[in-house]
């Protein structure tokens, strides 16, 4: 019942590369993602910067009339499991695709459709609503498409866990692989709300930067300056499946995901537990079911959001898991690149941690200016490095307290 899941294929749309490629070059050069907003006119706008998704262009990859169907969020997980699904070679001939699903998930689902929507209910009255509003919303509706248009007829739904989504989605994946439920699945995040509503409700929080004067240099985790996280955008997907049906396929394997773990601060509805509790008894249950020692890790890509109580706690949950390791481990956030792509924040910095370990790589932090004496961990600051990396922690923390660390590691046959 226990299949070890390996990793055979990735795909990525961000803020700083529109595939897996261009992604990773983006990261190992230090790109920043930050810029004006294009998406709408952010004049009134407390913060009038993001992470958007660049150069992006649907048609490349659905027909215009299946496109108009969907939202954004949508478009960007439906580029990127055609690209992982390519990548693994998921066809009939290779697979049964009965025995093929999909666990995609979304923060918020389809916010672009839902504010044009009540434009026109308040503009024009409720018979004038498209009867694809809802359908096009609803958060698991990423999960559906990519089913329909790969015919993938396994387990196929949505997780929505905040920012701990795309993690999340991966360990209900990988569940259903051990129990038996699927040969492979296809897992990831999805998010496209960086719209009017949601740069302004994330502005009303006072969660994001309002550095308006320096867009690409805004994201900077556990920097002494920080003021809040970037809004990013886009998707993350890998394509899971059990060591034996890749081995019967003789496909690449680009590592193992070999723990998890998960946990709920029950503390309160946006802040972290204090000390990062919560964090740390996800972590020790990842290295539990991983059967590694805390010594074993040699990469954490932090969750790392660039606001003043997440990067604190998290050093401090570090430290406590990993005790006098903790300043030998290579730490770093990529959402000083990507800004925080929110439910596909964890598929996205899976990827990472894959192709770190692939690589012997590890990514920067970048835009890391001032020390902060509270967040003193080595978060390879603004220059990537070369080590081996045999296991990479990948942790993600959403809002309501929902806590995800993955750990995957080099595949070793």
């Amino acid at each position: 019942m226990n299949h070890r899941v390996v990793i055979t294929g990735l795909g990525a749309v961000t803020p700083i590369g529109n595939n897996v490629s261009e992604f990773w070059d983006g990261i190992t050069k230090g790109r920043s993602g930050g810029a004006p907003i294009t998406h709408f006119d952010p004049c009134d706008h407390t913060t009038k910067f993001a992470c958007e998704v660049k150069n992006f262009d649907i048609k490349d990859f659905i027909h215009p009339r299946d496109a108009k169907r969907m939202d954004p969020f949508c478009h960007y997980a439906v580029a990127a499991a055609n690209e992982a699904l390519q990548q693994a070679g998921v066809n009939q001939e290779s697979c049964d695709k009965d025995r093929v699903g999909v666990i995609v998930g979304s923060g918020i689902g389809g916010i672009l459709i839902f504010e044009n929507q009540t434009r026109e209910l308040v503009e024009n009255g409720p018979r004038r609503i498209s009867p694809f509003f809802i359908p096009t919303m609803i958060a698991d509706i990423a999960a559906g498409h990519i089913s329909i248009i790969h015919q993938l007829r396994g387990p196929n739904y949505a997780t929505t866990s905040a920012c701990a989504t795309g993690s999340h989605a991966i360990g209900a994946a990988i569940r259903h692989l051990q129990f038996g439920d699927a040969d492979v699945m296809l897992a990831g995040g999805t998010e496209g709300a960086i719209t009017a509503l949601g740069v302004a409700g994330f502005n009303a929080m006072k969660a994001i930067s309002t550095r308006n004067d320096d867009p690409a240099g805004a994201s900077r985790p556990f920097d002494l300056d920080r003021d809040g996280f970037i809004m990013g955008e886009g998707s993350g997907m890998l394509v899971l499946e059990t060591l034996e049906h890749a081995r019967k396929r003789g496909v690449e394997i680009f590592g193992e995901i070999t723990g998890m773990g998960f946990s709920a601060d029950a503390h309160h509805i946006t802040a972290p537990a204090p000390g990062g509790e919560g964090a740390v008894r996800a972590i020790h249950r990842a290295l539990e079911t991983a059967g590694l020692n805390p010594e074993d890790i040699d990469y954490v890509n932090a969750h790392g959001t660039s606001t003043l109580y997440n990067d604190k706690t998290e050093t401090e949950a570090i430290k406590t898991v990993f005790g006098d390791n903790a300043h030998k481990i290579s730490v770093s956030s990529t959402k000083s690149m990507t800004g925080h792509l929110l439910g596909a924040a964890g598929a996205v910095e899976s990827i990472v941690c894959t192709l770190a370990i692939k690589n012997g790589i590890v990514p920067p932090t970048i835009n890391y200016h001032t020390p902060d004496p509270e967040c003193d961990l080595d978060i390879t600051p603004n220059e990537p490095k070369e080590k081996k990396i045999r296991h990479a922690l990948n942790n993600a923390f959403g809002f309501g307290g929902h806590n995800a660390s993955l750990l995957i590691s080099a595949f070793e046959g």
